[in-house]
């Protein structure tokens, strides 16, 4: 029972963390992992109901647990299938106004380029974005330029490379360091094949962790600058990469919020 005892507070404890409005690593971490703990949570009462004798405490402990199971689930189930999808699905009589984005990660240490490559083959998006890609990288993509010809290149090996290549012409193109030097975002204009504009936004910003910044607060800028961009822009914007945030966060919430 001492054992169920401890991992009940120590739950309820991460469940409540991310309430404080403290930008530290250590506080935010814990709302990367509100499946994981509403999962624990679960596993937590059912340990309850078969190892716990059928006392105040056994009642306590089950109504913590299901009061903190509740609350992950208010956060995360907005975001299940339970919920209506807010993006419209493409129709599929108006291939012109349709953009195909192709969005990874490579890990700068990886080095399977032809498995990207194939990826790229097989599924033709019309944009591809690389993050973490450095000069390896940009070399071995570089067969790419000759279907996507348009392209941003900026390599780093600082695990914060980034390079566009995209089919449909590009105008406007920056790369800008909105928040952190050595950690780009690339924004242009693309032209889609029915002639309309989309303004796109390219993002990789630091994540709060131990071995990258102590807190959040470099992160939220960068898309908080964003969001203010797209509330600003008079036509259709997409934003993507690797935001390093999950979406029921409270600064994805206020990024939609703008």
């Amino acid at each position: 029972m001492t054992a169920v005892l401890v991992i009940t507070l120590l739950l309820a404890a991460l469940t409540a963390l991310p309430a404080w409005r403290n930008p530290a690593w250590w506080v935010r971490v814990a709302e990367f992992a509100r499946l994981q703990l509403a999962v624990l949570l679960l596993g937590t009462s059912l340990l309850t109901v078969l190892l716990v004798p059928m006392t105040p405490m056994f009642w306590g402990l089950l109504a913590v647990q299901a009061s903190c199971l509740v609350y992950q689930a208010w956060w995360i189930v907005p975001y299940t299938r339970l919920f209506r999808v807010e993006v419209k699905t493409a129709r599929p009589d108006d291939p012109g106004r349709r953009l195909r984005i192709m969005t990874a990660n490579v890990l700068t240490s990886n080095r399977n380029a032809a498995g990207l490559l194939g990826l790229v083959e097989t599924h033709r998006p019309d944009i591809m974005v690389t993050l973490e890609s450095d000069a390896w990288w940009q070399n071995q993509l570089a067969p790419l330029e000759r279907d996507y010809p348009h392209t941003i290149r900026c390599p780093l090996a600082n695990r914060y490379g980034m390079h566009v290549y995209s089919a449909l012409p590009l105008a406007e193109c920056e790369t800008t360091f909105l928040v952190e030097p050595g950690v780009p975002s690339m924004h242009a204009l693309v032209t889609l094949r029915s002639g309309e504009s989309v303004r796109v936004h390219f993002l990789h910003p630091a994540p709060p962790s131990p071995t990258e910044n102590a807190e959040s607060s470099e992160r939220d800028a960068e898309l908080i600058v964003v969001a203010r961009s797209v509330a600003e822009a008079d036509g259709p914007v997409v934003v993507t990469g690797d935001l390093n945030d999950v979406a029921w966060s409270a600064t994805t919430r206020m990024f939609r919020k703008i």
